[in-house]
This record gives structure tokens, sequence and C-alpha cells, in this order.
């Protein structure tokens, strides 16, 4: 559709309706009773005021309704609309609309929900003393807590009891204030960082937790802050300014998902409107208001999932939470990441929604420009949680000049009014001082009490809060509206629109999409299962019905059953990663949080029903178990109920825990309990007394039970082979008769003398203590009920006892040495001299002269020019021509030495994109034109020698803010600078960015604002000679923040430096300070590229010859983007602004410059590439650097290794009480070979916490190594040098905890003997652990990494030899499988170094017991046989009933599984060199697999 010539016009009108906005709204406004806003007042108001204007987000595009007149004689001609207005179709009037559906509303008897909100002496404390530092335990200090811990508790328990508990410290980080905002008023919170603008916002939220004490009154149109809580909790709402989304769900996903569960019930709609309609109707209203429209089906993304934009994620967020219908919303810098026009689109549209709709708004903005400002009703200065004003905008400037502080020209009155807060950066009226100036926290909120402003406050509150006590008219009409919007059946003293039954509904759902769109995940998860179903069934292929098979059968059983319930272990991380998201769901009333246990598990029932009835398939007919119809049903009936089972436990202890770390000790507690007591191994009478109850309360014991049960009541066993005493042995003995005779015996459980057929029931019933019949009316019924109370868990886990992670509302330190003593004391002198009236003023002279002059003279133009040409960019996408997108094109440009250009544009116009392109971060898609330096190709040395602030802050979060600073300057300044001058130079950044009180504070406890100037210091610190890349560094900084930094890349691009970067909402002088702009529209496309001018001058006459006239009064960076259409208005003109830019006189200059610049560059000679290299320093200064660090990180994470030593000590604990002081009996020395078989389960524990740490570790190393800080084989190497002393402090305990509890070294080998188990048990470890972070480096997930733990496990420990003994292996397997086998090699060594020599006497329910022929003695009818198999005849004189013992030595038992004492010493550096392997693959790994899509 074209545009109309009604839609040809320049945006001058569009300022001088603002114009006129600021005067009705803070002029000629008609006074409104204190505290009575009705709602047709509220309507009536608004509506006046919009009839007054010409339509506020829009122009009137119908014929005849207004003659804008078009101030220029333009030069663009006739075009289709660009892309962006393409994407919105027809205008969208939020005036018109919401006008219009209040009137539907009114007429369908639909009341309004108007909540005024008054707070009177509110004020926050927190734990903690003003001088109180908050330090990070180390190993050490968790360690001994761990022991004094318990006693503490107690401690603490007991002084509760008897009143003698002190309360804790705590410090006042919000200062009693009041206040009153009425319906349909906005409020517009300023302060510099620290103030307590978020507090303040989260208290009116009702958001209190983390606050050790909230005190004073808030009042929500009368009722209490705790009814509020509890009864309305979704009509209070706060937008925090991280975007928490799930990443797999699509823009329109998400909205329809927030929608659903808070769509109003019939009573809340008009009538005829069906619950879809008015959901996608108010969909398609909040796409088309915040222009994101486009992004409907587009993945929302996170740092690993390609999805949109940075800005139209906020523009996600806003949507969503708009979707609360909430009455009192609390807006927190919800315009960072977004360009000045959306940013002002945004609060334009929060202004309509407020007025119509009669919301109350608290906001808190960063850089607001003065358009917005005028657009608030009441604005509140804080100051350090001091409320050093409350009132009209308009009159707030004022006010401060009136106590003294100077107001500088063109600065905007928010960065004024925050300004005159900052002790840095205000400025004192002529003959005005800090000694006759209110300039304190306490002086200036002491001042405005005194004021006028402060008078008419305390006044307002008091006639506001007689109001509502008085008069109930909005209480009795909100809490009416609140009951309608319910859907039926849903409790009216319930906070939620949706009855719990929709919830689940709705969620289950969202979960399936999500779980559905994540392909890679299912077909992993299938791949894998189905692949261990094939491993497993060959392993135990076609077991057959006789005695042999008897043993295996029950393995193969109860192998199916492990790998199915240890498969749920991967639910922890799942549950945990979801949290924020959970926490700001359930804050906005969309669900009750029990609700999620409920709806993953009906999600995942199609995918987890369909994967384990596949595997369950392959397994079973593969194995040759009983084939009918109903064994098979059964089995798989009881092996799904058990993976349920297991998997409500293990998402039971991901809700109830507070880490990951926290739930893997838990779960190590009851894993190897629940394997060991299941039955399987351990008989139930050889149980320790003590431990005996373990049996009882273990599920998989009941599954294994019933299992076993289903399958041995259904066959008949045949006695032959092995199983008969004495027998036969092909090639040595032919005595005995080929069938089983009366002179033998059966050693099957369940045989009678004589007979070689063995009832299934009877062998199980004499084995193991079963009885078919307990299959339903016990086991079933037993796992049902595990079920149903591991899920109960869950709901009230969810419900009573949230877990959401901590609130960083405070910093972290560590610990100071005497070097950071005194360099923290300097840090406080500079920053107490600069504070200093005179050298603020001459700073700022100084920066004055450097910005307005730009001498050539006074800077040194230095290095090399880069530049691009026809710069295209094209991503595989679905939605694209031909499966391709193009996400830039035709681009060209340059930048200087000296010079600071700036890369601008609409959210989602391809700002970030383009400079990763420059950058050479993009790895995806393909890259055309010529990027060049100098007219030459980018040197192998470019990444070095160019930096790049990215918008994502990841960094190492266990660093301090120095040491990632200085690790960065170390690793990339050049090898020949002194380290003494590279901390010099950090000391500076740290001054720079005024993180001096925050210098050895750790990087996770970082709010946003302190983690952004870290991330630029970390990139200033590698003092780029090339090209330095900024992504947005001032968003999320306030105004004060900004302009410092702006300065600082001012001074070093005056000293030579080529700076490029992103901005978004620059104040005109912010704008004034860059030299060059690139300005980009939606779909990649140049609009202009060349000088900003003094005054912004060169770029404001290039637009004014296109028709774009920019008002003296209006930020030329915020009009540009208007003109453009970035915003919700039209474009200036009908001709797009990229066929604008390609005529014009600029374009074919720039075509020139690049030219000439590629002539000099070539004309100069080319450096010496020898000269060059990849990386700054040396590998082994890298390798040095990099392992200290990850030895320091893991040292500041206690709880991560606290639980790998806990792994290991009780996983050694508890196999030592199960064996404890064993004997040297034939079941002695079984339980001997299980002990050792314990060992190679460690590895699978120490994988699950390796993975996770390995891949969080590789986010960093992403983000390091595309700056080429250090090489990817540093990066692995240094992961495994981190562990190793605590792998071999682990394998100690686990040694000491074994070896002599359990009584080992009584063979042969001796104490020598344990001193190499020691060694085995260390190899072991550090097998697992390299082994994990194989599997890390190779995964892209963690989800993905921990579906690999159960195939690995399964597959090492099933063909070790010893779950299968190496006889009954297939041939197939034997060959290969059997050789590779690490775990062949440990078992191998331990067992024979364990068993080799140990004299084996049998207890006496142990022998088997047979008669001679008559006239024989037992020597004389069996002595051959047991000369050449093995073992003793106890009574070898008898005549009758002789006991033959299988063993009498250990190496009998070890000897015919193809395992020799000989070869210890060559398994164990066989299992050494699998440790070398795991590292060689983990290096190459990191190398050319690192998952980072961009």
């Amino acid at each position: 559709m074209t545009d109309t010539p009604a839609d040809t016009v320049t945006l001058n009108s569009q300022y001088e309706r603002d114009d006129q906005w600021r005067q009705l709204r803070h002029e000629t406004k008609p006074p409104i009773p204190h505290g009575h806003h009705t709602t047709d007042e509220t309507i009536l108001r608004a509506e006046a005021e919009f009839n007054a204007l010409s339509s506020q987000l829009t122009i009137q595009t119908e014929g005849g309704q207004q003659d804008i007149p078009n101030s220029s004689s333009s030069t663009l001609g006739k075009n289709t609309r660009d892309l962006e207005k393409a994407e919105r179709g027809d205008r969208f009037d939020l005036r018109e609309y919401l006008t219009s559906s209040n009137d539907k509303n009114q007429n369908a008897g639909i009341k309004h929900k108007n909540v005024g909100v008054v707070w009177e002496g509110l004020e926050v404390e927190v734990v903690g003393g003003d001088d109180n530092k908050f330090y990070m335990p180390t190993l050490a200090t968790s360690v001994l807590f761990f022991f004094i811990g318990p006693f503490y508790t107690l401690y603490m328990f007991i002084t509760g009891l008897l009143g003698l508990k002190k309360p804790p410290k705590t410090k006042r980080i919000l200062q009693k204030g009041s206040g009153v905002l009425k319906p349909g008023e906005m409020c517009l919170v300023l302060g510099c960082p620290g103030a307590g603008c978020t507090t303040f916002l989260r208290t009116i939220a009702n958001r209190r937790e983390g606050y050790e004490k909230v005190n004073g009154e808030v009042l929500y149109a009368g009722i209490s802050a705790e009814d509020m809580q509890k009864y309305y909790k979704g009509e209070v709402v706060y937008n925090q300014e991280d975007d928490l989304h799930i990443p797999t769900l699509t823009v329109a996903q998400t909205l329809r998902f927030a929608l659903s569960t808070k769509t109003p019930g019939p009573n809340g709609r008009i009538p005829g409107v069906s619950r879809e309609d008015f959901d996608k109707e108010i969909q398609d209203t909040f796409l088309r208001m915040l222009n994101i429209s486009h992004t409907k089906n587009t993945l929302v993304g996170d740092e690993f999932v390609r999805g949109v934009s940075g800005g139209e994620k906020k523009r996600v967020s806003i949507a969503e939470m708009m979707a609360t219908r909430a009455r009192v919303q609390c807006w927190d810098n919800s315009t960072r990441g977004l360009d000045a026009s959306t940013a002002l689109d945004f609060v334009r549209c929060l202004r309509v929604m407020t007025d119509v709709l009669g919301q109350t708004t608290f906001v808190t903005l960063y850089q607001a420009s003065e358009s917005i400002y005028d657009l608030f009703d009441k604005v509140l200065v804080l100051d350090k949680g001091h409320q050093v004003f409350y009132g009209p905008p308009a009159k707030a400037r004022a006010y401060f000049e009136e106590l003294g502080y100077k107001s500088l020209p063109r600065q905007t009155t928010p960065d004024y009014l925050t300004g005159c807060t900052d002790n840095n950066e205000r400025q004192f009226a002529p003959g005005r001082s800090q000694s006759n100036v209110p300039s304190t926290p306490s002086s200036l909120e002491q001042s405005f009490r005194q004021s006028s402003f402060g008078q008419q406050n305390d006044e307002d509150v008091n006639q506001y809060k007689r109001y509502m006590t008085i008069e109930k008219g909005d209480q009795e009409a909100f809490r009416a509206a609140v009951a309608a919007d319910k859907k039926r059946g849903v409790s009216q003293s319930s906070p939620y629109t949706l009855g719990y039954s929709g919830q689940v509904w709705s969620l289950t759902k969202r979960q399936f999409q999500t779980r559905w769109q994540d392909r890679f995940q299912i077909y992993t998860s299938f791949t894998i299962a189905m692949t261990l179903a094939f491993v497993l069934g060959g392993a135990f292929y076609d077991q057959k019905p006789t005695s042999s098979g008897a043993f295996t059968r029950g393995s193969v059983i109860f192998a199916a059953l492990l790998t199915t319930c240890l498969d749920a272990f991967g639910e922890m991380p799942g549950q945990m990663i979801g949290r924020p998201i959970l926490r700001k769901q359930t804050e906005y009333s969309f669900y009750r949080p029990s609700a999620i246990a409920l709806a993953n598990l009906f999600a995942d029932l199609p995918f987890s029903a369909a994967r384990v009835l596949l595997f369950d398939i392959i397994v079973y007919f593969l194995a040759g178990l009983h084939r009918s119809a109903g064994a098979f049903f059964t089995f798989h009936l009881i092996n799904y109920t058990a993976y349920l089972v297991l998997q409500a436990f293990f998402r039971m202890f991901g809700l109830i825990c507070f880490s990951f770390d926290s739930a893997m000790r838990l779960a190590v507690f009851f894993i190897p309990n629940f394997v060991a007591y299941s039955g399987y191994m351990i008989p139930v009478d050889s149980m320790k007394r003590f431990l005996y109850w373990i049996y009882y309360v273990d599920p998989v014991s009941y599954a294994w039970q019933a299992a076993m049960e289903n399958e041995f009541m259904r066959v008949t066993l045949l006695c032959d082979g092995n199983s008969i005493v004495p027998r036969n042995i092909p090639g040595f003995l032919t005595k005995y008769p080929d069938q089983l005779g009366v002179n033998q015996v059966c050693t099957l459980f369940g045989s009678s003398g004589g007979s070689a057929i063995i009832s299934g029931t009877d062998y199980i019933k004499a084995g193991y203590g079963l009885d078919p019949k307990d299959l339903w009316r016990i086991n079933f019924v037993v796992l049902i009920a595990f079920f149903l109370a591991f899920q109960i868990a869950q709901l009230l886990a969810l419900e009573y006892y949230p877990q959401y992670g901590a609130d960083m509302s405070m910093n972290v330190f560590a610990r100071e040495d005497d070097e950071l003593r005194r360099l923290n004391a300097a840090q406080a002198e500079k920053k107490a001299r600069r504070s200093d009236g005179r050298e603020k003023e001459r700073r700022r002279m100084s920066d004055a002269v450097s910005l307005k002059s730009r001498s050539t003279s006074a800077m040194k133009k230095r290095g090399r020019t880069f530049t691009w040409e026809g710069l295209n960019y094209h991503v595989p996408s679905s939605d694209g021509d031909n499966g391709q997108k193009r996400l830039l094109h035709d681009i060209y440009g340059f930048v200087k030495p000296g010079t600071l250009t700036a890369l601008m544009g609409a959210s989602g116009a391809g700002k970030t994109t383009c400079l990763d392109v420059l950058a050479q971060r993009k790895n995806i898609g393909v890259v055309t034109g010529d990027v060049l330096v100098d007219g030459r190709p980018l040197p192998e040395d470019f990444a070095r020698g160019t930096a790049y602030a990215e918008q994502m802050d990841v960094h190492e979060g266990t660093a301090t803010v120095r040491e990632a600073m200085r690790f960065s300057a170390y690793l990339r300044q050049p090898a020949d600078v002194s380290k003494a001058d590279k901390d010099a130079y950090v000391e500076e950044m740290i001054e720079l960015l005024e993180l001096q009180d925050l210098s050895e504070a750790l990087v996770f406890s970082l709010n946003i604002e302190a983690r952004k100037r870290l991330t630029i210091g970390v990139e200033l610190a590698s003092k780029p000679e090339l090209l330095l890349f900024l992504d947005e560094p001032t968003s999320g900084l306030d105004a004060q923040s900004a302009w410092n930094l702006i300065r600082f890349l001012r001074k070093l691009a005056d000293q030579g430096q080529a700076i490029l970067c992103t901005i978004h909402q620059p104040s005109s002088l912010l704008f004034e300070s860059f030299d060059r702009l690139l300005l980009l529209e939606r779909g990649g496309e140049t609009v202009y590229f060349g000088d900003i001018g003094e005054d912004s001058r060169v770029l404001r006459d290039y637009f004014a010859r296109q028709g774009a006239h920019c008002p003296e009064n209006v930020n030329p960076a915020e009009y540009m983007l208007e003109a453009i259409g970035a915003g919700v208005n039209p474009r200036v003109g009908d001709k797009d602004w990229k066929d604008v830019w390609l005529e014009s006189e600029e374009y074919r200059k720039v075509r020139a410059d690049i030219d000439a610049v590629k002539a000099t560059g070539l004309a100069k000679p080319e450096a010496d590439k020898g000269s060059t290299s990849t990386y700054a320093t040396s590998f082994f200064y890298q390798l040095r650097l990099v392992s200290a660090r990850n030895a320091l990180a893991l040292w500041r994470s206690p709880e991560y290794i606290f639980t790998r030593l806990f792994v290991c000590t009780c996983i050694s604990l508890f196999v030592s009480l199960s064996f404890l002081q064993v004997g040297n009996s034939a079941r002695d020395l079984q339980f001997r070979v299980f002990a050792i078989f314990w060992v190679i389960v460690l590895p699978a524990m120490v994988m699950s916490q390796i993975e996770p740490m390995f891949i969080y570790n590789r986010r960093t190393f992403i983000r390091e190594s595309s700056s080429r800080i250090y090489s990817p084989y540093v990066f692995a190497i240094g992961q495994v040098l981190g562990e190793i002393p605590y792998s071999l402090l682990c394998g100690i305990l686990y040694w000491v905890l074994m070896v002599y509890p359990i009584g080992f070294g009584d063979g042969s080998a001796g104490l020598n003997g344990t001193g190499f188990q020691l060694l085995m048990i260390m190899f072991m470890i550090l097998f697992g652990v390299t082994l994990g972070q194989m599997v890390g480096a190779l995964s892209p997930s963690v989800q993905i990494a921990v579906l690999f733990n159960p195939l690995i496990g399964m597959v090492l420990s099933t063909f070790c030899g010893v779950t299968i003994p190496y006889p009954a292996l297939l041939g197939f397997w034997r060959s290969w499988l059997y050789e590779l086998n690490p775990y062949t090699r440990t078992l191998a060594a331990m067992v024979s170094t364990e068993l080799h020599g140990l004299v084996i006497r049998c207890k006496p329910d142990e022998f088997a017991t047979f008669n001679p022929p008559d006239g024989q003695t037992c020597g004389e009818w069996a002595q051959d046989f047991v000369n050449v198999v093995g073992g003793y005849i106890e009574n070898i004189s008898d005549t009758a009933a002789c006991r033959y013992c299988q063993y009498s030595v250990g190496d009998e038992f070890y000897t015919p599984l193809n395992i020799d004492y000989g070869n210890r010493w060559r398994d164990a550096f066989i299992l050494f060199s699998f440790f070398v392997f795991n590292l060689i693959v983990t290096i190459i790994a990191s190398r050319f697999l690192r998952y980072a899509w961009r």
C-alpha cells in the first residue's frame, strides 16, 4: 500500500504538537480535586486533552481530516513504503482504539479499575551496616561451616526460642518519604545509580523480598499492601531491567501465553466477544503499538539462540507486562536498548494508556529526553535513598536553580536534575558554593520538606488518605472489576484471573511448544535412547531359558530399569534454569507456582512415553525376554512408571534446592543407596541390619521386584552347563553324566534334587525372596504412591518454599591484601580530589576545549584507516528468499584514526549485526563486500588489534573488577609493556569508569550498570592499536555516567584512536561529541554516512535539503529517527530514505573518500607480516595466567568443589557401610568386587557436575577468544589443570574411606596393593573429569551434555567384563568394545590386586552339597573336577553330603574373566592414556566446536 498525500509531511508539526502537549499538561491542565478520579472524569479529561491536539501517536490519514502543510519543497518522489512501514500495514491510532474500546466497555457495564497509590513514611532496610562488606566464602570457610553449621543453627534456634536472638545489623537504603500518585497520572523517578530508584519501584510494586524491613505505609485505593499482595497482586506489577523470556518460543507464542492467563471472564468482556477473539485482538494491538508485528513468528532467542534484536526483545517484555492489564505499573529503565524514537513512542503509549484507562504509572529512566520528560505528571528525585523532590516536572528545574545549582546549556531537565545529586558533576550558580547550598542528601531532603512543594505534597497525601477512608467508590469499583475479570469458578479471594485447571492447561501448551521447538534436544534424546537400547539389547542378546541365562536375565532387567530411571537425573538442571522466568510470571499473577509442575509433567508425557516405549521394545525383544503381549506391556508399564517416579523425585530436588550443587549433594546421598539397596546387588538377607530399612523406602527396589516377578513367573529354567557340580570339562574330564544325575547338584536357586527343571517362581523366591503375587498388590501400588508423593512434594515446594535464587541487591567482595589496600587507598584519595570544585572546573574546561576545538594540532593522528565497501550479510532463514534473509545491504563507510563514529538506527535495523560483521564476529551466514585496512585485506592480528565491548556482559563471575581488567591488560597489551605499566593503566581505567568502590567486588554480584562499565573497562584495558568497537556502551548508564564515558572516548579519539560505536538515546550534547554518523534503517539499508558537524549542522542540512527540517529546540538524534520512520510515525516524504541516500552527492563523496583512503594506504609500504602474531603473549604466559585464574575461580566456588568432595566421600562412605569389614567367604568375595565396581560409578557422578561448569566457562572463553586474548588450547588445558588438585584430594578421601573400613589388603599384595588402589582411584577421577569436559566441549548446551551421561556410563559399565562376565560376552563385543573400554582396565587392575592370593572360605550356606556314588568318598568322586575348575571340598573323606566351595583363592574368581595380576601396571597406564586422550579431544573440540552461532 502506498502512502496517501496526507502522509507526506515534515515532523515539525509533530514537535509543534509536543509543545502544545507540554503547555496543556503543565500549564493549562484544569485542577483535579485531591484524591478523586472517577472513571468518567478520567475519560473525559483524557478525551478533552487528546481532542485539543492532533493525534499524539499517529498522523491522520483519512482524507480531509486535517490539512498538514509541507514546509519544504521536498525532493522526495513517490515510492512504496519502506520495509518497516510495510510490516505495519494500516495506520494504528492507539488513542482512537483505546477510547473506542472504553466506550464499548462502558456501554457493556464493565467498570474501570482506578487505583491511586499513597506512600507515607516509606523506608527500606537491608542487612548490613553502612561500613559492612559481604565477603566471598572460599572452600576453607565452606568446609568449616559444614562441620560447625549444625551447631550454629541449633544455637540460633535456641536463642530465638528464648528471645535472646539479636536482630541483624541493617542499613537504610530508602529513607522516609511520602507521596501520592492518582489514577491517570505518571511519575518519573530520577536518581544516580545507587540512589534507590529500583528499590522504590520494587517497594511500590509490593516486591519486598530481599529486604530486611519495609517500614511505613503503602495504600492502593485504600487497600493495604498486605491485602493487595494476597488478593490482587496481579494488579500491581514491576517490569525489571533484564529481559527474561523462554528463548525457543516465538514472540507471538510468548504474548499468546501471557494473554491466555489474563483473558477476562465473560463478565469482563464485551458480550459476543470470545476468549480467542479477545486474545487475538489484544495481541495484534500490542504488536502494532510497539511496532514489532514483523517479529511475530521469530524466536525470542538469547545469547545462544538467534532471535529478535535487543530492542525488539525489550518491547516483547513491555508487551508481556501490558498483557497483565494491571492498574499500577512500575517500569524500571524499560527503554534500555531502545532507540530514541522507539523510547519516545513507548512513553507516549504509556501516556495514552494511563490517561484513557486510568492507570497509575511509575517509571524510572536513564538518559530520558526532554520530549519524554514532558509527558509525565510528577517527577520524583532521589539522592542516596532520600526523597529530595516530588512535584510537577515543569517546576523541578526552577526549584533546583533556586536552591543554587547551575543549569548547563543544552542540558536536558532529567540530566540536570540527576546531576544536582551527583557530587562529581553538579555545579553551583555564580556566587554560590557547597557552604550555602544544600548539597548532602539529608540537607536536600530537609529543604524539600520545608519548601512549598514538600508542604503541598504532605497536604495531598493527607487529603487523599482521608478521601480513601470516606469515599470507597474507587475501591469498590476496583474490587468489582477484578471480580468480573475472573473466569467462572475462580474464587473471589484468588489473585488469579484463570482457574487452576486453566492455568495448567495454558502452561502445558506452552511447555509442549517449548519442547517441540527445541528439535535438536528431541533428536538427540531419542537417538541416545535408541542407541542405548540397541547396545543394551545387543549385550544381552537372546537370553536362553537355562540356568546360565537366569542371572543375566535379571541383569538386563536391572540395567534397563536403571538406565531409564537415571535418565531422569537430567531433570534437575532444567528446574533451575527457568527460575527467573517462573518468578517474573508468578509475580504477574499469570499462574500459581505449583501449576508449572503439573504442566511440565503433562507436556513431557508424549515425548518421554514415546522415548521409553521405543527403548523398551528394542531392549525387551533383543534380549529375548518372555515374548507375550502381557509380559511386554507389564514390563513397559513398570519401567515407565519407575521413570515417572524418579523424574518427579529429581524434579523435587531441583525445586527445593537453592543451587545445582546443593541438589547434586542431595542426589548423591540417595542415588548410590537406590542402586545398592534395590535387592539386586546386595541380597536382602545380606544387608546390614542398621541399613536394612533403605530397601523398603527405595522406589527402584519396588520397580525391580515387579519387573523380576513379571518375567520369572512366566518362564521355566533348565539347569545345565556351569550350574552342575561336579560336571564334565571338555578336553579335561568325561567321567560325569552329561545330564544332571543323582550324584550331581544344580547350584541354581530354587532347584530340587535330581531335577533339571526349575520354575522361575521358585528361582526368585529362593534367591531374592520375591513373590509374583506382590506384583500388583504391593509393588505397583507402592510405585504409584511414590509418584504421587513426589508430585505433591513438588506442588508444596513451589507454593510454600519457592527457590528463585539470590537477589543480588548487594555486592560481594574479595578480601584485600596489602597491595590491594594500598591501591584502594590511592583510588579513594583521587576520588576525594576529584570531588573538589576547582578540580571539577579545571576538568570541565579541559573537556570543553577538547570537545569544541578538536584542533588537529592537539591530536596525534596515527594508525591505519578502516574501510568497508558493498557490505552485505545474508543468513539462513525459512521466511527469506530462497532460504536466505538479507540483514545488511550495500553499506559503505570508513573510520579514520582520531575520529569517533556513531552507528545509529531503529531497533532491529541491524546496528549490532553491522558491528559484528565489521569486527569479524559472525560465524554463520554469508558476508560479501570488502573490509580493508589501509586498502589491504585484514591482517592476521586484526582481532588482537581491535577491542569490542559487546552488549552481553559476559565475564568470569568470580573475578573482581580489578582482576578482570588486569587479566585483559596482561594478555592483550604487547608483551614488551611492563607489568607495572599495565597495572597503572588499569588503575586509570578504574578511576575513569568510577569503579573505585567496586574494585574488589566480584563480577557476579555487580548490578547491570556496573557490569556495563566493567565490560567497557575490560576492552579499554587492552589499549587497542587499530580500532575500538562498542555496542551500546551507554545503555543502562545514567546520563552523567554516559557523558563521562563518551567524554573519555572523545579523549581517546583525540589522541588518535579510531572508534566505532552504536548508541541509543543520546542527548544533543552527547551526540555532538561524535565526528561521523552511520545511520541505518530496517533491512540494513544505509540512510546516511558522513560528518555530523558542530551543533549537528552538517547532518541537519542534509535532512533539511530532503524536506525534513529539525526544529532548533529538538534533539537531532531523536528527530532524524522520527524522520526516517523509525518509530510509529510515518517517515517524512514518500520516498525511501535509502534511495534518497543513493542519489545524493554525499554518497558519491563517501565512495570517492574510500577510494582515496585505499590509494593512500596502498602507497605506504606494507607492514612486515612476520612481525604480526595472533596473540600478544606467549603460549606459556597465557597458560600461567589462565590456569591461575581458573584456580582462583574454583577456590571462590566453594559449593562446586565442596560438592565434589561430598560426592566422593558419600559414595565411599555408603559403600563402606554396606560392606563393612567384609570377610573372606565366597559371597564376601563378590562384595569386594562390588565395592571396587563403585569406583567406576565415580565418573558418572563427576561428569554431571563438570559439564555445566565447563559449558559456563566456555561462554566466557567464546567472548575472550574473539579478541584473541588466549588460545583455545590454553583454555582447555587450563580447565584441566584447575581441577587436578581437587581431584587428587577427592581420590585420597575416597580411598581412605573405602580401603580401611571394608578391610582391603588381605591378599598377597598386602598394604602395597592398597597404595596401588589409591593410584587407580586418582586416575579414575581424573578420567571422569576429562571425560566430563570432553562431553561438555562436544555439546552445545548443558541439557544436551547430560543426555550423553547415561549412554556413556551404561556402555562402559556393561562391557567391562564384570556386569556381563567375559565368557558370556558375545564375540562381537569382546573383540573390540571390551578391549577399548577404560573400565575394563580399571576393574582388571583393582580386582586382581585385591583378590590375588586371597584365601576363600565358604560359609555353610554357600556350599554346593551332593552325594557321591555308593562306595566312593567325596574326594574320589569330585576331586578330579576340583583339580580342573578350582575351589575345594571341605569334607573330602566323607561318603555323603559332600560340601563343595566354588573358590579356594581369589585368583580362581578373576582368571576366567580374562584378568591377569601381572598386567595390572599395564592396565593402570592404559587408563592414564585414556585421560590423555580425553584431554586431546577436549582441546580439539575447544578449537573447532564453540557453538557460538552469531
